[in-house]
C-alpha cells in the first residue's frame, strides 16, 4: 500500500515586520490510507500550521510535501485548489454553513465548484447526510438545527466528494459533552468504513478515539505515539 501523504523536512517560516516565526521546524510526517491520527499541542506550537500544509492551504518553506505521489511543494495556487477541492474534505470547530441554505443545499455545495450535474449533486448529498444519519433533516436550515446536528451536515459536507483525507480542526470544541460524544462515534463508524481521519483537538479523551497520537510542541514533532 502507497503512503497518502509524506512530508521531509518540512518549514514554514513567517515575517512579522523583521521578525522570522519558525512556525515548523523540519517536520518529517507519513500516513497512510485509513490510518486515524489525532494532533495535539499547546498554542503556537505548530500543529494548526502543520494541518494548513497538510490541507493545502499553505506552502512550506522548505522541505518536500507528496500527497498520493504528486509533488504538492511544487504546486501553484490552481493545483493546490484542485488537490483541496477533490481530495481534502475540511471539518470546522464552527460548522461554517451558509445560514440561507438548507442542509441538503449546504452538503452539496462542493460537487458545484466541481461542476457536478444537478441530478449527480443531489443524489450524493442525500447519500452523505443519511451516512450522518440526517437524511430527515436535509430541508432544514442551520438554525433549525441543534449545534451536533449542524456538525454533521457539515460532515456530510466533507464527505461528499468522496475525499483521500478528512481534515478535522477541533470538531467537538463547540458541543456538550454529550453531542461530542455523538460526534466521535460518528468519526470512529467513518473511519472504520475506510476514512483516512486527521483530527486536532486539545482533549485527551478525543484524541484517544485516534489510532495514533502527534503531539507538536516548538514547530516539531515531539511525540509519535500509537494509542493503545
Amino acid at each position: 500500500m502507497n503512503d497518502l501523504i509524506t512530508l521531509k523536512g518540512v518549514t514554514r517560516v513567517y515575517e512579522v515586520g523583521t521578525e522570522k516565526i519558525h512556525a515548523l521546524a523540519g517536520v518529517d510526517l507519513t500516513i497512510r490510507p485509513n490510518e486515524y491520527i489525532s494532533t495535539m499541542g499547546p498554542s503556537g506550537s505548530g500543529k494548526s500550521t502543520l494541518m494548513n500544509i497538510i490541507g493545502c492551504l499553505d506552502t512550506p518553506t522548505s522541505g518536500t510535501y507528496e500527497f498520493e505521489g504528486e509533488p504538492v511543494h511544487k504546486m501553484d495556487d490552481n493545483q493546490l485548489a484542485s488537490i483541496r477541492n477533490r481530495k481534502i474534505g475540511f471539518v470546522f470547530q464552527t460548522f461554517n454553513l451558509l445560514p440561507k441554505l438548507t442542509a441538503l443545499r449546504n452538503v452539496e455545495l462542493p460537487l458545484i465548484y466541481a461542476n457536478v450535474p444537478r441530478d449527480e449533486r443531489l443524489e450524493q448529498a442525500e447519500r452523505a447526510l443519511r451516512r450522518v444519519g440526517l437524511i430527515d433533516r436535509m430541508n432544514h436550515k442551520p438554525n433549525e438545527l441543534s449545534g451536533g446536528q449542524r456538525q454533521r451536515v457539515a460532515i456530510a459536507r466533507a464527505l461528499v466528494t468522496n475525499p483521500s483525507v478528512i481534515l478535522a480542526d477541533e470538531p467537538t470544541g463547540n458541543l456538550d459533552s454529550k453531542s461530542g460524544e455523538d460526534i466521535m462515534r460518528l468519526f470512529d463508524d467513518l473511519h472504520e468504513a475506510g476514512n483516512t481521519i486527521i483530527l486536532v483537538t486539545h482533549e485527551e479523551y478525543i484524541a484517544k478515539h485516534a489510532q495514533r497520537t502527534l503531539h507538536i510542541l516548538d514547530g516539531k514533532i515531539n511525540e509519535d505515539t500509537l494509542n493503545g
